[in-house]
């Protein structure tokens, strides 16, 4: 379309608006009309909705993407899930999507194997980063760490998501799904810029502008942001440079959003994850101010990544979307985690290095048509996803246990060297070791029935999951190459009993790629090797009650899941040997108690069976409760504060190594100051982990893994907004 059409358009519809308008406006000296200005909801994902309203409390939003099925109102969706706003983020302080998930019970914030990798536990199960969505997409954010600046909002869909998402290509999101929203321009123009500081020297400058053009149809939004010094740990740096840029374009029947982004971030002497040894008891954990890591550990990646959507309303009841996604990523790391030896603290390591290099490129087309059938109602989505994935890798290691040191006494070694053998390529040239091609066609009908009472989804998708490996060092293609398929289906049924109360059912599946036996460190010597065991599907059932007045908000859910668990048989026969069964009870709460007490936060409780013991991570009880007063007095003064219980778990299968339980509370303030009738200063202080408490935050965050991660430190944050 040429920009003429844009503008042609654009001013039929101010016509349009003006005709309509006009009774009601006022007419000025020259005996025209005063029109009202048009009011245009941006919309990252180019949905003709846009984003959904902030709930009261302003901390959750009332609805959010729900995948294939499009942006869908809480109170109309036969799934659980959560959207935290742009206003918690900020009055938070929150750094990362680890962060904000903080606010969720039914989420707690682990580690990746070996690495920083940010990993989300929902309902048990992990989800890792690189599997996490950006307005629907896999694979287009860095693969360890997002930046919050880059965040208008957060989703967390709790429970198993194949059919709405697609599979997750990293093999993670059994139990939950975490999907990103870019920002995008408001309806009035913004100028901002935050300048903040945190407890051991860390600084941070950031700047957030936005316009819409006269006419609101054209949007832009710019997003920069560094970060850089000493973190609340001693002996550990953190560095970030991000910078992002959102469009957004619509009109009448055509809609359009763009996303670049680029990210740069690097850890030094970062905390790293512990393992205690079989037989080792957990022991009390060390310092939480004082690293544990050697100075020359350290974790560097880079990414640029881009989006490009668009949708078209081609009658009134039907409409079609269309995206495309790439992202660019080179990753150099050197770790050093210690596994604990003795009841003393005593651990060993080994210096571990790895550099890679991904490109993604992934995309989704589909259609929604409209409809009804007698006195039904239809919504029917058809949807297409590709994921591409092209990875280069290449990792060394130094000798087993040349690091060696005491968890409560760290202390520095030199670097070793580099064995050269038996690693695998060339760290200044990494070598292609992973391609992995998903792609899935899903066919949805929503229904209503009983005047909008009564809402039935059905729908399945068909899988096809592809993963090729390829040797370290010559490059050759592998026999351990996976080519499967398989169909997901998903039914939910909800019905209002009231405008404010609905209860829903559900039942979905959740599914990863198996693998070919022989060619994985837990299958390594199996009697099978080379058979290629079927996909894993994770089967769930769900019911639970909504709630949402006009100003408090609430559910209760109580789930079950089935994940198959595979392991060595007695024959030595590498299978499938159980089912892990999650069943648990989820509470959650959001909105205003009264006009000056906002409430978020829950109760979630978990039962873990794996073959009669808990699983590896799996807590019984989570709970979070976040209470914000705004004081009546001085109503430009507010204060919150945050309590996080995480019970007991056990870091290990045989549920020997039994890791205590923690609580944490925090405490913040914001103060806004008028200096003019359109400047503002925002400040906010605020202190994590006030009590000090020294806890291991999370066991795991890899199947069948029991690492540790300790839990940060009291931390201090300030910041000021300036608004201009």
């Amino acid at each position: 379309m040429r920009p003429t059409f844009f503008r042609l358009s654009a001013l039929s519809l101010a016509v349009l608006a003006a005709t309509a308008h006009a009774q009601s406006s006022a007419r000025n000296d020259d005996g025209g009309y005063d029109l009202e200005a048009i009011q245009v909801q941006s919309s990252a994902d180019a949905s003709k909705g846009g984003l959904s309203e902030a709930f009261a409390g302003g901390q959750v939003a009332e609805g959010g993407k729900v995948g294939i099925l499009g942006t869908q109102d809480v109170m109309d969706t036969p799934y659980s899930y959560t959207t935290y706003t742009e206003q918690l983020i900020e009055d938070q302080q929150a750094a990362s999507v680890g962060e904000i998930l903080l606010n969720d019970p039914a989420v707690r914030v682990a580690r990746g194997f070996g690495n920083y990798q940010q990993v989300y536990l929902v309902r048990g199960l992990p989800v890792y980063s690189d599997d996490i969505t950006y307005n629907g997409l896999y694979g287009l954010l860095p693969r360890q760490y997002l930046a919050s600046e880059f965040i208008q909002r957060v989703q967390v869909f709790r429970g198993a998501n194949t059919f709405l998402k697609g599979a997750a290509p990293g093999g993670s999101s059994l139990g939950g799904a975490v999907n990103i929203v870019p920002k995008r321009a408001p309806n009035q123009p913004l100028n901002q810029v935050t300048l903040g500081a945190q407890s051991g020297g860390q600084a941070g400058l950031a700047a957030d502008f936005a316009n819409r053009s006269e006419d609101g149809r054209f949007g832009i939004r710019l997003n920069v942001a560094r970060h850089d010094g000493d973190t609340a740990v001693d002996g550990e740096e953190e560095e970030l440079s991000m910078a992002h840029i959102g469009l957004d374009f619509r009109e009448e029947v055509f809609r359009l959003s763009a996303d670049l982004g680029f990210q740069k971030h690097r850890v030094d002497g970062g905390q790293p994850s512990i393992t205690f040894a079989p037989g080792v008891p957990i022991l009390d954990t060390p310092d939480a101010d004082e690293s544990i890591g050697q100075s020359w550990t350290f974790s560097d990646a880079n990414d640029i990544f881009g989006t490009l959507r668009a949708e078209y309303d081609f009658a009134d009841n039907i409409t079609g979307w269309a995206a495309i996604g790439a992202r660019r990523g080179e990753e150099d790391s050197i770790f050093a985690n210690p596994t604990v030896n003795d009841a003393g603290g005593n651990y060993t390591a080994y210096r571990f290095e790895t550099a890679r290099e991904d490109s993604v490129l992934t995309g989704e087309t589909g259609v929604r048509f409209t409809f009804d059938t007698g006195a039904v109602g239809h919504t029917l989505t058809i949807s297409g996803a590709t994921y591409e994935l092209e990875s280069d890798n290449a990792f060394d290691y130094s000798a087993i246990g040349g690091v060696t040191g005491n968890i409560y006494n760290p202390g520095s070694v030199p670097l070793p060297p580099l064995t050269g053998a038996p690693g695998g390529g060339d760290l200044n040239d990494p070598g292609r070791t992973i391609k992995t091609r998903f792609q899935s066609v899903a066919l949805a009908d929503q229904l209503s029935m009983l005047e909008d009472r009564l809402l039935v989804t059905l729908g399945a998708r068909y899988q096809s999951l592809k993963d090729y490996a390829y040797d370290y060092d010559t490059g050759a293609r592998l026999d351990s190459s996976y080519d499967e398929e398989v169909v997901t289906p998903t039914v939910g049924v909800l019905y209002k009993l009231t405008p404010s109360v609905s209860v829903y059912a559900n039942y979905i599946e959740g599914l990863q790629k198996g693998e070919r036996v022989g060619t994985s460190f837990s299958s390594a010597g199996a009697a099978n090797a080379g058979e290629v065991l079927d996909p894993y599907e994770t089967e769930q059932a769900e019911v639970g009650v909504k709630y949402q007045g006009e100003q408090l908000g609430g559910s209760v859910s109580v789930y079950r899941s089935s994940k198959p668990i595979v392991g060595m048989n007695d024959a030595n026969v590498y299978e499938e040997l159980y089912d892990q069964d999650n069943t648990g009870v989820e509470l959650m709460a959001y909105g205003n108690l009264t006009r000056d007490l906002s409430v978020l936060g829950g109760v979630s409780f978990l039962d873990a069976d794996a073959d009669g013991n808990d699983a590896i991570g799996s807590p019984d009880t989570q709970a979070n409760l976040n209470l914000e007063y705004r004081v009546p007095q001085m109503p430009d003064l507010a204060v919150d504060g945050r309590v996080i219980y995480t019970s007991s778990q056990y870091a290990d299968e045989a549920n020997d190594q039994k890791v205590d339980s923690w609580t944490r509370l925090d405490l913040g303030a914001r103060y806004l100051i008028a200096l003019s009738d359109d400047k503002f200063l925002t400040l906010r202080g605020r202190v994590e982990n006030v009590t000090g408490e020294d806890y291991w935050a999370s066991a795991g965050g890899y199947p069948g893994e029991g690492y540790l991660t300790i839990g940060a430190p009291r931390t201090v944050l300030v910041s000021a907004t300036l608004d201009f």
